[in-house]
């Protein structure tokens, strides 16, 4: 007797679980073939979207960040497409959503800071693609301003990551904003040198450079008379674009031109001086 009630009860769940299988092995496969071509369906429209807004030149501050903003939504209707072919309505979402609410919005807060920091970086438009820019301690190009995060290329060819919530949200510096940028330089001479004929050299150097404004004129200045150095204060005007190039042409030059003169590039020193007592 216990014999065939195992029998029986075997076979009962043998049975429930073949029923099972029968039933939802159909949608979970449907659901998963969802997931899966909706995935990639996904990158691909975006890929497409992207390809589309370069074509029609749109600035491409905004093409990262459109792209990657459809590519979310489109896998996020992906999601619940691939839950809803498994027979969970639609109008469940709403009631899930709504409890998860709280927790979800607490969890993600600083994501949606940074969403929020990349869309008014785009209406503000403090830094474009392409703009070097200084900000929480690194400089470099921007490469892409993405939905959460802004990359920057660094002149030594890294990449780095910012949260755009900090972006928005902190001080940051644009090189590139203004067209004309001042250089600055500081070259020191001997004391036994001749400021006029260094103030000379200094000019001369300067002036074999196009690219230097002519207006304003170039200031060369004494700045400051140090311990070892009278040192000269020079600024010049120029391109942004110029700035890397006339700032070590001109050290360079400057450094040449002052030895070919005789004047001295003092090295830091101490004058002691030895009494004899008694």
């Amino acid at each position: 007797m216990l014999h065939t009630l195992a029998e029986v009860s075997t076979d009962t769940i043998v049975n429930a679980v073949t029923g099972l299988v029968t039933a939802w092995a159909p949608m979970i496969l449907l659901a998963l073939l969802t997931l899966v071509i909706g995935w990639k369906a996904s990158h691909w429209i975006g890929a497409l979207i992207g390809a589309q807004l370069k074509r029609h030149e749109v600035d491409p501050s905004l093409i990262p960040f459109l792209t990657s903003l459809v590519a979310a939504i489109l896998k996020a209707g992906v999601i619940v497409s691939a839950i809803s072919t498994l027979g969970v309505e639609a109008t469940s979402f709403a009631a899930i959503f709504a409890a998860m609410g709280l927790a979800v919005g607490m969890a993600l807060s600083g994501t949606l800071q940074n969403f929020a920091g990349g869309v008014v970086i785009l209406i503000l438009r403090p830094f474009k693609v392409g703009d070097v820019i200084e900000a929480q301690g690194y400089t470099g190009k921007v490469g892409e301003i993405r939905i959460f995060e802004t990359v920057l290329l660094t002149p030594d060819n890294k990449m780095i990551h910012i949260p755009n919530g900090k972006l928005q949200n902190d001080c940051l510096v644009n090189y590139s904003t203004m067209e004309d940028r001042r250089v600055d330089f500081t070259f020191g001479i001997g004391y036994d040198d001749d400021i006029d004929s260094a103030r000379d050299v200094i000019r001369g150097v300067i002036d074999t450079y196009a690219q230097v404004h002519k207006d304003p004129e170039p200031f060369i200045k004494v700045g400051e008379l140090a311990d070892s150095s009278v040192n000269f204060t020079v600024r010049i005007w120029a391109n942004a674009a110029d700035y890397g190039d006339l700032y070590f042409g001109i050290t360079e030059d400057v450094k040449k031109a002052l030895d070919k003169a005789g004047i001295s590039i003092p090295y830091p020193q101490q004058d002691v001086h030895m009494r004899q007592v008694g």
